[in-house]
């Protein structure tokens, strides 16, 4: 029989379930963010255009996204740490592979399909599925300590991975992060669990099992999809997210390095900037868990979206004046960076149960995804044939401003929607 939970005897093992997944999270984060580091140093080698390798990174992040809501089903049902297992090995097979690649299709291959593929794994999805099995209280903390372990997974990885690749080459940053993903495939090995009643106990904080009186559809990511795209609220959510995807990851952690190169910024400070926002990410991805867990979400994402493109608007003048205003950009943008992840998993559970969380919000993710890989190929193509990234930040910041008004234009409507189906929910 499960156990209650004795705050003060023990610590929860949800908390190292919490660790784990941080430590997973932080790795695959900085896997993700090295493509940026390898940009210019394949260009100069291969002869290939930034359009190109941005294509096989657009590839990278489609799939990063696009293979998380059936991640989520095939975690639900053959066990959480058999999968984050299998796709700890995929990564690490195929960024040793790209060390010896020479062809462009390979670049295609390994980075963009393999590594894909592992990451769509270990994506936003994972510490939404961890969250929502192993906590009852401290949820959007928790989840919000999580989300900011992709920045920081920058901040730990890419100024190291800039010094390698300028006294090295870029080859040495395979082995390296090829290494560290081995590591990681043992300490989840050791460590990770699936859900608490493997070891006898309840989620951290709760004091029993209870439902939440919608349907399940976790195992069926097909049918998740179908059955979410019903509610209206599904669409504003995927909608909003495509748009933060293409104004992070896509557009900052894939073409702020080679944009800073541009303006005679060196690659080593460069990868400081993006390591700069990690530092401050943490603190603002923190911070606006413990804010989800005490305000109205579509607020808070109204906030993070209006702010981020009034920053991204300002971007250029802030590379035309080198290292004065980019350095205030890094810390201001930084606060920013994944935000938006707890309200919105707050926001997904409370509209489609906490047991459909998983794969909803695994589709919820793809269009983050799919709006970052949109943004990594699109800026890619303006940077070859306009010669610059001007219009690609200022598209994104408009589209964040479009994202903002999206989400306060339509509260009220979603609020009533909300009472009027708890309101059917049979006592």
């Amino acid at each position: 029989m499960a156990q209650g939970n004795d705050h003060t005897s023990k610590l929860h093992y949800a908390w190292i379930v919490a660790g784990v997944t941080f430590f997973v999270l932080l790795i695959t984060a900085g896997i993700r963010a090295t493509p940026a580091i390898l940009m210019v140093p394949l260009e100069h080698e291969f002869g290939w255009t930034r359009a190109a390798i941005s294509a096989a990174i657009a590839i990278n992040i489609a799939l990063f996204g696009i293979i998380g809501p059936f991640a989520a089903s095939f975690i639900d049902k053959y066990g959480l740490r058999r999968i984050v297992l299998c796709a700890l090995a995929l990564l690490t097979c195929g960024v040793a592979l790209s060390s010896i690649m020479h062809a462009q299709w390979q670049l295609t291959l390994f980075w963009g399909i393999l590594v894909g593929s592992g990451t769509g794994v270990t994506a936003m999805v994972l510490a939404a599925i961890v969250v929502n099995r192993w906590f009852e209280h401290r949820r959007g903390l928790v989840l919000g300590v999580l989300s900011a372990a992709n920045a920081t997974g920058q901040l730990v990885f890419l100024p190291v991975l800039a010094r390698l690749v300028t006294g090295y080459g870029w080859r040495s940053v395979t082995y390296v992060v090829a290494g560290v993903a081995g590591a990681v495939f043992l300490v989840v090995l050791l460590l990770l669990r699936d859900k608490p009643s493997d070891l006898g106990l309840l989620p951290y904080g709760a004091s029993s099992i209870t439902a939440d009186g919608v349907q399940s559809v976790a195992r069926n990511p097909v049918r998740a999809l179908f059955w979410a795209a019903g509610k209206l609220e599904f669409w504003i959510l995927a909608g909003s997210f495509f748009i933060c995807g293409a104004s992070t990851n896509g557009l900052i952690g894939t073409h702020l390095i080679p944009a800073c190169m541009d303006h005679g910024i060196p690659e080593v400070t460069a990868a400081g900037m993006l390591a700069v926002m990690g530092l401050f990410d943490l603190l603002g991805t923190t911070a606006s868990g413990w804010l989800t867990d005490r305000f109205n979400s579509r607020y808070l994402l109204f906030w993070y979206y209006a702010l981020r493109g009034v920053s991204l608007l300002f971007l250029p003048f802030a590379l035309g004046s080198r290292h004065v205003w980019l350095s205030g950009f890094a810390v201001f943008y930084g606060l920013d960076w994944v935000a938006t992840v707890p309200p919105t998993v707050r926001l997904t559970a409370n509209t489609f149960g906490r047991e459909n969380v998983g794969v909803v919000y695994g589709w919820i993710g793809a269009a983050h995804q799919l709006g970052a890989s949109a943004a990594a190929l699109t800026a890619g193509a303006m940077r070859t044939y306009l010669g610059d990234y001007r219009d690609a930040f200022w598209l994104s910041g408009g589209l964040c401003l479009v994202a903002a008004t999206l989400l306060i234009s339509t509260r009220k409507k979603a609020e009533i929607r909300r009472e009027a189906e708890i309101a059917t929910v049979p006592a």
